[in-house]
Protein backbone atom coordinates (compact mmCIF):
# COMPACT_ATOMS: atom_id res chain seq x y z
CA UNK A 1 0.00 0.00 0.00
CA UNK A 2 0.97 3.74 -0.53
CA UNK A 3 2.09 5.89 2.07
CA UNK A 4 -0.74 8.40 2.85
CA UNK A 5 0.24 11.08 4.35
CA UNK A 6 -2.57 13.18 6.16
CA UNK A 7 -2.87 17.14 6.02
CA UNK A 8 -4.33 19.89 7.67
CA UNK A 9 -5.29 23.19 6.21
CA UNK A 10 -3.77 26.29 7.67
CA UNK A 11 -3.93 30.03 7.29
CA UNK A 12 -0.78 31.34 5.71
CA UNK A 13 1.76 32.71 8.48
CA UNK A 14 4.50 34.20 9.63
CA UNK A 15 7.61 33.16 11.25
CA UNK A 16 6.58 33.24 14.97
CA UNK A 17 3.50 31.03 14.44
CA UNK A 18 5.13 28.80 11.81
CA UNK A 19 7.81 28.23 15.05
CA UNK A 20 4.80 27.45 17.30
CA UNK A 21 3.60 24.81 14.41
CA UNK A 22 6.98 23.21 14.66
CA UNK A 23 7.04 23.11 18.55
CA UNK A 24 3.71 21.78 18.60
CA UNK A 25 5.49 18.55 16.01
CA UNK A 26 3.97 19.84 12.84
CA UNK A 27 5.76 21.81 9.96
CA UNK A 28 4.11 23.95 7.41
CA UNK A 29 4.24 22.36 3.71
CA UNK A 30 2.16 23.45 0.29
CA UNK A 31 0.34 21.32 -2.20
CA UNK A 32 0.79 22.42 -5.46
CA UNK A 33 -1.25 21.06 -8.76
CA UNK A 34 -2.05 21.27 -12.12
CA UNK A 35 -3.96 24.48 -12.63
CA UNK A 36 -4.88 24.60 -9.10
CA UNK A 37 -4.22 27.18 -6.70
CA UNK A 38 -1.55 26.22 -3.91
CA UNK A 39 -3.00 24.63 -1.25
CA UNK A 40 -1.56 25.53 2.58
CA UNK A 41 -1.38 23.06 5.28
CA UNK A 42 0.42 21.43 7.76
CA UNK A 43 2.10 18.25 8.31
CA UNK A 44 3.80 15.17 10.16
CA UNK A 45 7.53 15.96 9.51
CA UNK A 46 8.34 12.13 10.41
CA UNK A 47 6.17 11.26 7.64
CA UNK A 48 7.72 13.03 4.98
CA UNK A 49 10.80 11.97 6.35
CA UNK A 50 10.39 8.32 5.81
CA UNK A 51 9.52 9.12 2.22
CA UNK A 52 12.49 10.88 1.73
CA UNK A 53 15.09 7.76 3.33
CA UNK A 54 12.70 5.80 1.68
CA UNK A 55 14.85 3.62 -1.81
CA UNK A 56 12.97 6.11 -4.08
CA UNK A 57 13.49 9.05 -2.09
CA UNK A 58 11.97 12.53 -3.31
CA UNK A 59 10.80 10.45 -6.55
CA UNK A 60 8.54 8.17 -4.08
CA UNK A 61 4.67 8.67 -5.17
CA UNK A 62 2.72 8.54 -2.05
CA UNK A 63 -1.13 9.55 -1.02
CA UNK A 64 -2.01 12.59 0.50
CA UNK A 65 -5.53 13.75 2.24
CA UNK A 66 -6.47 17.43 3.53
CA UNK A 67 -8.68 17.23 6.26
CA UNK A 68 -10.02 13.89 5.43
CA UNK A 69 -10.70 14.59 1.64
CA UNK A 70 -10.22 12.33 -0.69
CA UNK A 71 -6.55 11.05 -1.55
CA UNK A 72 -4.93 12.29 -4.69
CA UNK A 73 -1.42 11.27 -5.73
CA UNK A 74 1.85 13.26 -4.81
CA UNK A 75 5.21 13.32 -5.10
CA UNK A 76 7.51 15.31 -3.07
CA UNK A 77 8.52 18.78 -5.05
CA UNK A 78 10.73 20.37 -2.44
CA UNK A 79 11.76 20.44 1.22
CA UNK A 80 13.64 22.90 3.48
CA UNK A 81 16.17 21.88 6.52
CA UNK A 82 17.09 23.61 9.62
CA UNK A 83 20.89 24.51 8.80
CA UNK A 84 22.22 24.57 12.21
CA UNK A 85 20.01 20.92 13.15
CA UNK A 86 19.43 19.54 9.92
CA UNK A 87 15.43 18.95 10.91
CA UNK A 88 13.05 19.05 8.48
CA UNK A 89 11.65 22.42 8.21
CA UNK A 90 8.93 22.60 5.42
CA UNK A 91 8.00 20.70 2.80
CA UNK A 92 6.52 21.39 -0.86
CA UNK A 93 3.91 18.61 -2.55
CA UNK A 94 3.35 18.26 -5.83
CA UNK A 95 -0.29 16.51 -7.03
CA UNK A 96 0.23 14.35 -9.78
CA UNK A 97 -1.41 12.35 -12.97
CA UNK A 98 -0.45 8.72 -13.41
CA UNK A 99 -1.51 9.71 -17.63
CA UNK A 100 0.39 12.53 -17.43
CA UNK A 101 4.64 12.54 -18.29
CA UNK A 102 6.78 14.18 -15.63
CA UNK A 103 10.79 15.77 -15.50
CA UNK A 104 13.11 14.41 -12.71
CA UNK A 105 16.05 13.91 -11.93
CA UNK A 106 17.22 10.72 -11.03
CA UNK A 107 20.85 9.50 -9.39
CA UNK A 108 23.45 7.79 -11.51
CA UNK A 109 24.75 4.37 -9.40
CA UNK A 110 28.14 2.22 -10.66
CA UNK A 111 27.94 -1.22 -11.08
CA UNK A 112 31.30 -3.29 -10.65
CA UNK A 113 35.02 -2.83 -10.06
CA UNK A 114 36.90 -1.05 -12.80
CA UNK A 115 39.45 -2.88 -14.47
CA UNK A 116 41.76 0.20 -14.63
CA UNK A 117 41.19 0.62 -11.01
CA UNK A 118 41.51 -2.83 -9.68
CA UNK A 119 44.22 -3.93 -11.83
CA UNK A 120 46.36 -0.51 -12.66
CA UNK A 121 45.64 1.80 -9.49
CA UNK A 122 43.60 4.38 -11.44
CA UNK A 123 40.98 6.48 -9.92
CA UNK A 124 37.25 6.82 -10.54
CA UNK A 125 35.72 9.76 -10.74
CA UNK A 126 32.10 9.98 -10.60
CA UNK A 127 31.52 13.22 -12.87
CA UNK A 128 28.29 13.15 -13.00
CA UNK A 129 26.11 11.97 -9.95
CA UNK A 130 22.47 12.64 -11.38
CA UNK A 131 20.75 13.18 -15.06
CA UNK A 132 16.86 14.72 -15.38
CA UNK A 133 14.63 11.94 -17.44
CA UNK A 134 11.01 11.97 -18.72
CA UNK A 135 8.61 9.03 -17.84
CA UNK A 136 5.10 8.15 -16.51
CA UNK A 137 4.68 8.39 -12.80
CA UNK A 138 4.49 4.59 -12.78
CA UNK A 139 7.71 3.93 -14.83
CA UNK A 140 10.10 6.39 -12.37
CA UNK A 141 13.48 4.30 -11.95
CA UNK A 142 14.92 3.88 -8.52
CA UNK A 143 18.39 4.91 -10.48
CA UNK A 144 20.29 4.85 -13.87
CA UNK A 145 22.70 1.82 -12.85
CA UNK A 146 25.92 1.92 -15.47
CA UNK A 147 28.66 -0.88 -15.54
CA UNK A 148 31.96 0.39 -15.15
CA UNK A 149 33.90 -2.90 -14.84
CA UNK A 150 35.45 -2.95 -18.44
CA UNK A 151 36.87 0.76 -17.91
CA UNK A 152 40.11 1.24 -18.51
CA UNK A 153 42.52 3.94 -17.67
CA UNK A 154 41.30 7.12 -19.06
CA UNK A 155 38.14 5.49 -20.48
CA UNK A 156 34.80 7.04 -19.93
CA UNK A 157 31.29 6.84 -20.00
CA UNK A 158 29.06 9.64 -21.60
CA UNK A 159 24.98 10.28 -20.95
CA UNK A 160 24.74 8.34 -24.50
CA UNK A 161 25.80 5.12 -23.06
CA UNK A 162 23.23 4.57 -20.65
CA UNK A 163 21.22 2.28 -21.27
CA UNK A 164 17.18 2.84 -20.31
CA UNK A 165 14.26 1.50 -20.22
CA UNK A 166 12.23 2.30 -23.43
CA UNK A 167 9.53 4.37 -21.44
CA UNK A 168 12.23 6.73 -19.96
CA UNK A 169 13.75 9.34 -22.12
CA UNK A 170 16.77 10.83 -21.07
CA UNK A 171 17.14 15.13 -20.96
CA UNK A 172 20.44 15.57 -19.75
CA UNK A 173 23.21 16.57 -22.75
CA UNK A 174 24.11 13.28 -24.49
CA UNK A 175 27.93 14.37 -24.79
CA UNK A 176 28.09 15.11 -20.87
CA UNK A 177 30.49 12.53 -19.22
CA UNK A 178 29.10 10.40 -15.97
CA UNK A 179 32.38 8.67 -15.45
CA UNK A 180 35.54 8.40 -16.05
CA UNK A 181 38.99 6.48 -15.04
CA UNK A 182 42.09 8.46 -14.08
CA UNK A 183 45.58 7.46 -13.94
CA UNK A 184 47.03 7.33 -10.36
CA UNK A 185 48.55 10.00 -8.66
CA UNK A 186 52.48 9.88 -8.86
CA UNK A 187 53.90 11.51 -5.51
CA UNK A 188 57.47 13.40 -7.25
CA UNK A 189 57.84 15.96 -4.91
CA UNK A 190 59.49 13.93 -2.10
CA UNK A 191 62.11 12.64 -4.78
CA UNK A 192 62.96 15.69 -6.32
CA UNK A 193 63.71 17.03 -2.73
CA UNK A 194 66.27 13.93 -1.78
CA UNK A 195 68.00 14.46 -5.06
CA UNK A 196 68.50 18.19 -4.41
CA UNK A 197 70.02 17.30 -0.83
CA UNK A 198 72.45 14.95 -1.96
CA UNK A 199 73.86 17.54 -4.67
CA UNK A 200 74.51 20.64 -2.28
CA UNK A 201 75.39 18.80 0.76
CA UNK A 202 78.90 17.81 -0.68
CA UNK A 203 79.39 21.50 -1.76
CA UNK A 204 78.55 22.05 1.97
CA UNK A 205 80.92 19.96 3.38
CA UNK A 206 83.90 21.38 0.51
CA UNK A 207 82.98 25.19 1.38
CA UNK A 208 83.29 23.77 5.19
CA UNK A 209 87.02 22.63 4.50
CA UNK A 210 87.85 25.07 2.71
CA UNK A 211 87.01 27.57 5.41
CA UNK A 212 88.89 25.23 7.82
CA UNK A 213 91.47 25.24 5.65
CA UNK A 214 91.54 29.09 5.52
CA UNK A 215 91.72 29.36 9.32
CA UNK A 216 94.77 27.16 9.39
CA UNK A 217 96.72 28.80 6.90
CA UNK A 218 96.14 32.52 8.55
CA UNK A 219 97.14 30.71 11.97
CA UNK A 220 100.37 29.87 10.78
CA UNK A 221 100.91 32.84 9.39
CA UNK A 222 100.26 34.76 12.82
CA UNK A 223 102.76 32.27 14.68
CA UNK A 224 106.30 33.83 15.12
CA UNK A 225 108.89 32.29 13.40
CA UNK A 226 111.82 31.03 15.81
CA UNK A 227 114.85 33.04 15.33
CA UNK A 228 117.87 31.40 13.75
CA UNK A 229 121.02 31.53 16.16
CA UNK A 230 123.89 32.68 15.19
Amino acid sequence: MPTVIEAQLRTPSGKNINRRLRKAGKIPAVIYGPAKQPIVVSVDPHEVKTILHSETGRNTIFAISVDGSDQSNAMIKDYQLDPVHGDLIHADFLQIAMDRLLELTINVETVGEAEGVKLDGGIMDIVTRSIEVECLPSDIPESIKVDVSHLKINDYIRVKNLQTDAKVKILTDPEIVVVTIVPPIKEEAPVEAAVAAETTEPEVIKKGKAVEEGAEEEQKSKTPKPEAKQ
